[in-house]
């Protein structure tokens, strides 16, 4: 759910109810999708960063749509796309938002700053950490696939280190799709 309010179709920002009130016309774009791919898929992904853009009418619009997923689909899986990570006691107020205020099953979750910066999410029963290792755009290539001396890359030590501080109970990882070739190599480090 990356919803740009600039891309919406006009049967919503042209609507006479709405009159130009930005927290409606996202959650009714956002309800309008989610009831429409329902039946269709396990997990909504609202990616913070379309919601943070907008001020207080975009935070208001993720938090009615992340009530209505719980109230409507409480079966679907919520995944805030934040990809946050900072040091412990900024981590612990990020967790405790998504995870208490909005009750949202996964965060995506940055490690590059250490054990410290995923240990506060790592500590709620029942939720996910999802930590991006080896993400899809291009710049990924200039840090995630450097080697060091022996060979290994950034992304695989990433992999490796990570599952000290978690299992495959509470932790996923952001791998994303246009990295194919790599899945095996992957695979063989996080099973």
């Amino acid at each position: 759910l990356d919803t740009d309010i600039n891309k919406l179709p006009k049967c919503i920002t042209e609507s006479e109810d709405i009159q130009g009130a930005e927290a409606e016309m996202i959650f009714r774009f956002n309800k309008a999708i989610i009831d429409a791919t329902a039946p269709y898929c396990v997990a909504y992904k609202p990616n913070l960063a379309f919601y943070e853009s907008r001020g207080i009418d975009g935070m208001i619009a993720f938090e009615n749509t992340i009530k209505y997923l719980h109230s409507h689909y409480p079966n679907h899986f919520i995944i805030a796309d934040a990809k946050r990570g900072d040091i412990g006691n900024t981590s612990k107020m990020y967790a405790q938002t998504f995870f208490e205020e909005y009750n949202i099953d996964s965060v995506t979750v940055a490690p590059y700053m250490g054990e410290d910066s995923v240990k506060p999410f790592l500590e709620y029963d029942g939720k996910w950490v999802i930590l991006l290792a080896l993400t899809s755009n291009k710049g990924s290539h200039d840090f995630q696939l450097t080697e060091d001396k022996e060979g290994e890359r950034l992304f695989e030590k990433v992999l490796k280190k990570s599952q000290e501080w978690g299992n495959d109970e509470n932790m996923m990882y952001v791998v994303g799709a246009t990295q194919g070739k790599m899945f095996e190599d992957i695979r063989k480090v996080a099973p």
